[in-house]
Order: structure tokens, then sequence, then C-alpha cells
């Protein structure tokens, strides 16, 4: 049975450094958090029960990458639309997006396959990885995200993401519109 915890594990025994890390960097920002742990998420069924507990969608984080692997991009987009590569690139003038390797994933972000995140961005110093966020995501009250493993979600304010978070690793994004339809 999952519970809704507010901020960081009391017991920080067998948790990788990197989720450490994040509830670190989102501490040192003043920036509130819920928190739920779990069993990795492999089907719909589970994440809907993560949902529940937090009280919000999930985001799907997408690692994207062009054909030549020169650019980078972090997608953050609601966990129920559908994502169509066509209609991404047209409106950041990238032809030819594809998932990222897991590799490159480990060297920007600090994050393995399962727990891609926007909290992954602290991990990115040399600020390789664009973001770009639906506004679907944008007009969301809150978000729902990893703190870079797959093992745990937070429920934070979209706001202090956009306001707070993003200005302390040095990134901005891009808004894009994804209708998600066939």
């Amino acid at each position: 049975m999952m519970e809704l915890y507010k901020g960081r594990p009391e017991n920080t025994e067998g948790r990788l450094p990197r989720e450490l890390r994040t509830y670190d960097f989102l501490d040192d920002l003043s920036i509130t958090y819920c928190r739920t742990d779990h069993e990795p998420a492999t089907n719909m069924a589970a994440c809907e029960e993560i949902d529940a507990v937090l009280g919000v969608t999930m985001c799907k984080n997408l690692f994207l990458c062009n054909r030549q692997k020169t650019s980078f991009y972090l997608l953050l987009m609601p966990g129920d639309k559908k994502f169509k590569t066509k209609e991404l690139s047209s409106q950041i003038g990238s032809a030819r997006l594809s998932f990222a390797e897991p590799a490159d994933m480990l060297k920007y972000l600090d994050i393995e396959p399962g727990a891609v995140s926007v909290m992954g961005l602290m991990n990115d110093r040399e600020h390789a990885v664009q973001l770009l966020i639906d506004e679907d995501v944008l007009r969301s009250e809150d978000l729902g995200c990893h703190p870079c493993v797959c093992t745990s979600s937070l429920r934070i304010k979209t706001a202090d993401v956009v306001d707070r978070f993003l200005p302390a690793t040095g990134h901005s994004y891009t808004m894009v519109r994804l209708l998600g339809e066939d």
C-alpha cells in the first residue's frame, strides 16, 4: 500500500545518491513536495495507482535527440496524451527526432530509462538539454515527476518548477502545443 509523504524520506538507507541529491536540491530551494515510494511502474494500472496516491497525473517525460545527436531535448507532456514526433519536430525546427540512447540519458541527466524527469536538469551543468513543456502541463497547478529514480514519485507545484527550480539549474523552457490526436 503506497502512502503519501511530505518531503524527503526520513530513512535514506538503500536510496541512490541521485535521488538524495534531488531532495537536497529541492530542499535548498525551499520547494515543498509530496512523495510516494513504489515499485517501478511497468503498466498503466501501476501508473494510475501512483497518480491516485499523488493526486496528480504523472508527466510523460521523453528524452529525445536529432538524428546527428547534436541536439537533445527533454519533453514534458501530460501522461495521457499521445506523442507524435512530426507534431513536435515542426514546432522546434528539428527534423528526424528520435528517442535518445540510455547512455546519453546517463551522461546528460544522470538518469536511467524509466526515471526520466525534469529533476535531471539539475545534473545538466553544460546545458546540453533543451526543455520543452507542453502547454497543458504549464496550465496544471501541480506536476508529477520522479526524483531521478523510478521507485519514487513527487508532486510539485508547477510554478515552483518553472519559477524556482529551472532558474536554479540555469535552464529555460520552450512551450509546445501537442494535440496528441490521430
